[in-house]
């Protein structure tokens, strides 16, 4: 049974009780999918096949200053954004990040799961974690945008500086694959526990 996340309750742990049976990255390969947009998915060492019960909890910031947040979460190579179906489920999906601003941002498959996720609900939730999708860190309520073409194209530019040649290379192979209206930009912003936001 999957339980309500409880976003503004500090240390309390976010159960991810169904979560899609995924695809492994590639052994020992950071690069995203041939063609695709940011890191692998998350294989099974980051949750469990839907439907099992297993699950891994998440502990939840105590932090307030959403700045902080962005920092903080903006500081590690991948990022855990959890999105939720019409039901309620959760489904996490680590991604790679830019912290820009007051805010974070990430890219992705313009017709992926998460995206069509989005477009009915906006929270998320935030977590630092590895390439296979643990999470590493507490994680945070947060808010997500999807951006313009012009907000998308800027984000393509955040990710090519940041993460260099393996970016470049991922946007390269994204554009040739599905063109450049195939991928889109995420804008997210951290809501910690007092409901504050960026300003």
């Amino acid at each position: 049974m999957v339980r309500t996340p409880a976003p503004g309750r500090p240390g309390s742990l976010l159960p991810v009780d169904t979560v899609r049976a995924v695809t492994r990255p590639y052994p020992g390969h950071p690069l995203p999918r041939p063609g695709g947009a940011g890191p692998p998915r998350a294989g099974r060492g980051a949750g469990a096949r839907a439907g099992t019960g297993g699950a891994y909890g998440v502990a939840m910031s105590d932090r307030t200053d959403p700045h902080d947040e962005i920092t903080r979460l903006g500081a590690g190579k991948y990022l855990l954004v959890t999105t939720f179906r019409r039901d309620g489920r959760a489904v996490p999906t680590p991604v790679w990040v830019v912290a820009e601003g007051d805010a974070l941002f990430v890219w992705t498959a313009a017709n992926s799961g998460k995206v069509k996720r989005l477009r009915n609900r906006s929270d998320v939730l935030l977590a630092p974690c590895d390439v296979r999708g643990r999470p590493t860190g507490p994680g945070v309520p947060g808010r997500a945008e999807l951006l313009d073409a012009a907000g998308s194209e800027r984000c393509r530019r955040l990710i090519a500086r940041r993460y260099g040649l393996s970016g470049r290379l991922a946007l390269l192979g994204s554009r040739l694959r599905r063109g450049r209206s195939g991928t889109i930009g995420i804008r997210l912003v951290p809501v910690p526990s007092d409901g504050v936001t960026p300003g």
